[in-house]
């Protein structure tokens, strides 16, 4: 019998959004709420865990944070069994906490090892053990699901000084495709998106420098910067049963940025 509900609809659903307290994560956890979707966020500010929870409640769902270091092994574990038995199911894992790119890193040939190291514990390491227990728990749960994993445009396009940014958003994208072959046949779906220029706390004070915005918007055909909000509608189609032949896929949001 075919459903009678709307493909977009969420109610029901419990999905997982990692660095969602601010930035894309947030908008992404914000969408999901709105469709209905019960939210679980990660994030290490407790006082922008508070605030972004508040937001998510508005909206009639139940929505609950938990500080967790994605790139801690045992606490990124015990945050999965938190949220399993406290809810009872996951649905999706938004894996897009990482760490934040200041850009104001020094050029190549004076980076350490260390540096390097230390963006990559956060970035693909952490990523790596989230959707590594995403997909043990969904397997175990036998309900399928969707996981997504947060890339960047840096994946796609040359970005000096942001090397080892790069080189970890650019493995994100082949961790999605390995976890689409190796999971389909459990119905988990893994997905990739790649945001563009983005508007967030981190970046705001250096978007606004009137020497980026003419360099940079002038590339983007939409003639603006990206908002939380924009990631919204993605993240309610590959939460929802609307996508649920789509996998293995990348998705750039970026104003047209990337082809013209």
């Amino acid at each position: 019998m075919t459903s009678t509900a709307h493909p977009l609809d969420l109610t029901g659903h419990v999905a997982l959004v990692t660095g969602g307290n601010s930035g894309v994560g947030l908008g992404m956890a914000d969408g999901l709420a709105r469709a209905g979707a019960d939210v679980c966020i990660w994030g290490r500010s407790p006082d922008k865990n508070k605030a972004a929870v508040e937001q998510l409640l508005a909206h009639g769902r139940r929505a609950v944070a938990y500080e967790v270091d994605i790139a801690d092994e045992s606490a990124v574990v015990a945050g999965f069994a938190r949220l399993v038995e406290e809810f009872g199911r996951l649905d999706s894992c938004f894996a897009n906490a990482a760490k934040a790119n200041a850009m104001t890193n020094p050029p190549f040939l004076e980076s350490t090892l260390d540096d390097w190291r230390e963006l990559m514990r956060v970035d693909l390491d952490g990523a790596y053990l989230t959707t590594r227990e995403a997909a043990r728990h969904m397997k175990a749960l036998g309900n399928g699901g969707s996981i997504v994993l947060t890339s960047s445009i840096a994946a796609l396009f040359g970005s000096p000084r942001e090397e080892a940014y790069a080189a970890a958003k650019a493995g994100l994208l082949a961790l999605a495709r390995s976890l689409a072959v190796e999971f389909g046949r459990h119905r988990i779906r893994a997905n990739a998106v790649l945001p563009g220029w983005t508007r967030s706390p981190v970046f705001d004070g250096w978007l606004d420098n009137p020497a980026v915005s003419e360099k940079i918007l002038s590339r983007i055909p939409l003639r603006r910067w990206g908002t939380p909000e924009d990631w919204a509608g993605i993240a309610i189609y590959l939460a929802s049963p609307a996508s649920s032949f789509h996998t293995g896929d990348s998705f750039r949001l970026d104003g047209g940025f990337g082809v013209f």
